[in-house]
């Protein structure tokens, strides 16, 4: 997998430019589908990531990008679902966390991302 661009709103991987958040799923890249995470909006004053929304927990490690900024709330839910299933759960603004998932992808790690590519 290769991340060639992200800049706030935008991110290409693999060629393929997406201007959404994205879930990577076993190499497989999608929308990131947030819908059921947006009643927690008001509490958070931004849409979070919650449990609600299907998160690709096949994996020892799950990386997420918290936007060019670092504002992506987390709910404490899903850290505690990370914990329980044992998944090693990263935390980073996405530009790092993009290169901490190259970085891990390039050892061949079992790892899945979500990356909210503004704020």
């Amino acid at each position: 997998m290769i991340f060639e661009n992200f800049s706030f709103g935008s991110i290409t991987i693999d060629g393929n430019t997406y201007e959404n958040d994205v879930v990577i799923d076993q190499g497989k890249v999608s929308k990131r589908k947030k819908k059921l995470s947006k009643k927690f909006r008001d509490k958070y004053g931004h849409t979070p990531l919650s449990i609600e929304e299907k998160i690709p927990w096949k994996c020892s490690c799950l990386v997420i990008g918290t936007g060019a900024e670092g504002a992506l709330p987390i709910m404490e839910e899903v850290k505690e679902e990370a914990r329980r299933r044992k998944v090693k759960l990263l935390m980073l603004p996405t530009g790092e966390a993009i290169k901490e998932l190259s970085r891990i992808l390039d050892k061949g790690e079992a790892t899945n991302a979500i990356l909210h590519i503004t704020c």
